[in-house]
């Protein structure tokens, strides 16, 4: 490595998928990990910059629409006597039709601070609001792109853009509703967002490619935008198999379930992340996890919208590969999330400790976290693969004076951080190298607020 490298001690840190005490870790003027030197003698520590807690890599927030930040809270009444995803998707379009790329910024800005307090240090942000509120193009037709892009870069928090193809209201129709005007695109005005975003984005911005889903697109456009994202080396993230009506509206467009399908007509690799997946059979997870593409799981939105519970044992014993995504920002805690996951399963089964029974520990926390880490690269394709050499140094500090983790041995730390609740805290966080949160607390976290509550003013006010 060249360059001025930076040495950090941490008491602990978590290496290799386990607790490692007295770390040497040395990050790269590149903002990657240049060495980790776990049991450093106390000389070797010696002019390192001492890390006051427990360090964890940060993970990543593998599916969010930042925009619904803005409901978070707003649609638990029931108008009548039903109520389901379908329902609330409704309301949340009144939210997308209205919102400005100004109070965009805002809601992200404030979303992004609140995803980094929390330990996500990368989010992927599935971004499907492209025209202005009439469904127009704007003059800049990246104005809603560079919106989020400006906010990620205001708190510091690392940024996937995902433009994302939204072309029919679905599987039998050729055109959108009027209230999905803002989504429409086409596979060559989406791969131009992607290309301006790499192009304007800057320093730990990113781009992939998402398709809303198998009743968005036909089979023609969801071969171009593979095609394209294959060429280059892009990360592809696709809606499927979460709703009941969604599973039935497939079979009676195409004779086949939704991953079904999109297994037998599209080459899916490693780079495709299949999001929810809600719905779906022992034998696809088998087959997805033959085809080396990874899942994105989101429980709390999944829970929050009734989608019903994935099915993580079949989908474990497959030896599958997945992440977590925080969606609609019902919750923003990674903690939250993971535990949630794990409850659900006991729920269905009427067991405990079900992650537990994946093959690489005996602890459900240790599990689930491993997972969701190593499913980083699929979602983004960056090197976000938790503290190693050549990974990107995205790493948080763990305040041990949380509530939820007093008195708990040094080795029950994670068990407690997700099964012990109100949420453990990070006194620190840094992307890239570069600490982003001191004392638990975005920089200028006050105007963020501000900002935020004059959107939701100007929203709903």
């Amino acid at each position: 490595m060249h360059g001025e490298v930076t040495r950090y001690f941490a008491p602990q840190a978590w290496v290799d998928g386990a607790w490692t005490q007295d770390v040497l870790l040395a990050v790269a003027a590149d903002g990657h990990w240049a060495s980790i030197e776990p049991n450093a003698v106390e000389e070797a520590q010696r002019g390192a910059v001492r890390l006051h807690g427990p360090v964890l890599p940060g993970l990543v927030n593998a599916h969010s629409h930042a925009f619904q930040r803005a409901i978070a809270g707003l649609t638990e009444r029931s108008e009548g006597s039903s109520d389901d995803f379908w329902s609330w998707r409704d309301r949340m379009y009144s939210a997308a039709l209205r919102i400005t790329p100004e109070q965009l910024e805002a809601v992200a800005a404030l979303l992004y601070a609140e995803l980094l307090q929390a330990g996500y240090t990368q989010v992927c942000e599935f971004h499907y609001l492209h025209n202005n509120t009439d469904g127009q193009p704007y003059a800049d037709p990246l104005a809603m792109s560079l919106a989020l892009v400006r906010a990620a870069q205001r708190v510091g928090m690392g940024l996937t853009l995902l433009p994302t193809l939204y072309m029919r209201s679905g599987f039998a129709a050729t055109d959108l509703r009027d209230d999905q005007r803002r989504f429409a695109s086409t596979p060559a005005s989406v791969l131009h967002l992607a290309e301006g975003v790499l192009a304007q984005g800057g320093s730990h911005v990113n781009a992939g490619l998402a398709i809303h889903s198998l009743r968005a697109v036909d089979g023609a456009a969801l071969h171009e935008m593979a095609a394209a994202a294959r060429a280059q080396g892009m990360a592809v993230h696709i809606h499927i198999a979460e709703q009941v009506q969604e599973v039935q509206d497939c079979v009676g467009a195409h004779g086949e379930r939704p991953i079904e399908w999109l297994l037998s007509h599209a080459a899916v690799d490693a780079h495709w992340n299949l999001v929810h997946a809600t719905q779906s059979t022992p034998a696809e997870l088998q087959a997805v996890q033959r085809r080396g593409a990874a899942i994105v799981i989101c429980p709390s939105t999944e829970a929050n919208l009734g989608d019903g519970v994935f099915d993580l044992p079949a989908y474990a014993a497959a030896g599958g590969h997945w992440s977590i995504g925080s969606d609609s920002h019902v919750t923003r805690s990674w903690q939250e999330e993971l535990r949630l996951l794990e409850y659900s399963q006991r729920l269905n089964l009427r067991r405990r400790n079900i992650a537990a029974h994946m093959p690489a520990s005996s602890s459900t926390a240790d599990n689930l976290f491993n997972t969701a880490l190593a499913g980083g690269h699929a979602a983004t394709s960056l090197p976000l693969g938790g503290i190693a050499p050549g990974q990107r140094a995205d790493f948080v500090v763990v305040d041990t004076a949380s509530t939820a983790l007093l008195g708990i041995p040094a080795d029950h730390l994670l068990d407690a951080m997700v099964f012990s609740s109100p949420d453990a805290r990070f006194s620190e966080v840094f992307v890239a190298g570069r600490r982003v949160v001191n004392g638990g607390q975005v920089d200028g976290w006050p105007r963020l607020a501000e900002d935020f509550v004059g959107a939701m003013r100007t929203l709903w006010g």
